[in-house]
């Protein structure tokens, strides 16, 4: 099993309240990266690039050792990358035509969608800015079930072809989020039998899911900030889509080959970078860790992502699952819902998933 990764120091003094328009007042058009984003810490750990062993597995889901691949991938590294889903490149286009679209708006005008206090969707900060004392170099628009009202607050003439792609992407990413995840319960070592008392999402009608866009504008000086803080998900997992400019690093673990290091995903034209989220690493049984990633930022591209979060039906708790404890390995962390574990991460950030255990893993 992968050894323990810490999650990087938060500082003293986080932000609050802060305005969207001190976020990008400029709309990110600055000769130099000001002090509100520059930050200190972003090299405590190497950086490698993704060659030999410190290649992300890139796993075809039509491949017959599946299930193995699968399993290596979730154990040794809580990512991999997938092919073979049967998205058609052509929608992915189509996807990022609207994500170009939306960020190119006006800044005042993306300000009308800005999220309410209180409410998920809508164009903002990242929820884990307050974490931070620095403003990240990124804009984010978050959906959680339709976009219709946000989208008709940006083209109230023209929002139906933003709102259509919006929607068919949430559809085939909730079919091929609910199939990874069976999959991936597989590769624990459970019979389809086991998966069906066990699993919390029943069909993929169930599964609660938001869309997360991502945009990531060139910038002058990229060592001195970052597009995204080191954090884990919350969710069973994540599945991105990114465009073909580099940016995602995951921490990946002290073993034999290294230390502790930050690795580069390559973007991999028509396919998804799986992340494995804090729930999964509870139903796991901590077996499957979530990974910590973050969002680098590119001198002269823009880079652009979107991620789809899944997870359970908000009012079904999620607890390790019974056949993966027993008399040398009882459950090491108690049921929570996933709106409960959202409460517990606005609070404690990194500490959320350390505030619901019970047991001790095994290293």
């Amino acid at each position: 099993m992968a050894a323990k990764v810490t999650m990087p120091s938060l500082p003293e003094k986080p932000l609050s309240n802060v305005p969207l328009q001190l976020h990008q007042p400029k709309n990110f058009q600055f000769d130099s990266v000001p002090e509100s984003h520059a930050w200190l810490d972003l090299h405590d750990h190497p950086t490698v690039e993704p060659i030999g062993p410190d290649t992300v597995p890139l796993i075809d889901l039509t491949d017959p050792k599946l299930t193995a691949k699968i399993s290596k991938a979730c154990e040794e590294w809580g990512v991999f990358q997938i092919t073979g889903h049967g998205i058609q490149p052509d929608f992915l286009t189509r996807l990022e035509a609207q994500i170009h679209r939306l960020f190119a708006l006006p800044a005042d005008l993306k300000l009308n969608a800005a999220k309410s206090p209180g409410d998920v969707s809508g164009y903002g900060l990242v929820p884990i800015s307050s974490f931070f004392s620095k403003l990240m170099w990124s804009e984010g628009f978050t959906i959680s079930g339709s976009p219709l009202h946000h989208a008709q607050k940006l083209w109230p003439d023209d929002y139906s072809s933003f709102c259509d792609v919006v929607e068919e992407f949430d559809n085939v990413m909730r079919q091929l989020g609910n199939k990874l995840l069976h999959k991936i319960l597989l590769s624990l070592g459970l019979s389809k039998e086991d998966i069906i008392r066990a699993c919390p999402v029943r069909d993929w009608h169930d599964m609660s899911a938001a869309v997360q866009l991502n945009s990531y504008p060139p910038c002058p000086d990229p060592d001195r900030t970052i597009g995204l803080a080191a954090h884990t998900d919350s969710s069973f997992l994540t599945l991105l889509y990114q465009n073909s400019v580099s940016g995602l690093q995951v921490l990946r673990p002290k073993d034999h080959t290294g230390p502790m290091r930050w690795v580069t995903v390559p973007p991999v034209p028509n396919t998804f970078t799986v992340n494995i989220g804090d729930l999964m690493h509870v139903l796991s049984n901590g077996r499957f860790r979530s990974v910590m990633h973050r969002a680098m930022v590119n001198p002269a591209k823009h880079r652009i992502s979107v991620g789809f979060f899944c997870g359970p039906p908000m009012d079904v708790k999620v607890g390790p699952i019974n056949k993966l404890t027993g008399p040398e390995r009882g459950p090491v962390y108690r049921p929570v819902t996933w709106q409960e574990y959202q409460r517990l991460r606005r609070k404690l950030f990194d500490k959320a998933l350390e505030a619901i255990k019970i047991g001790e893993e095994i290293a």
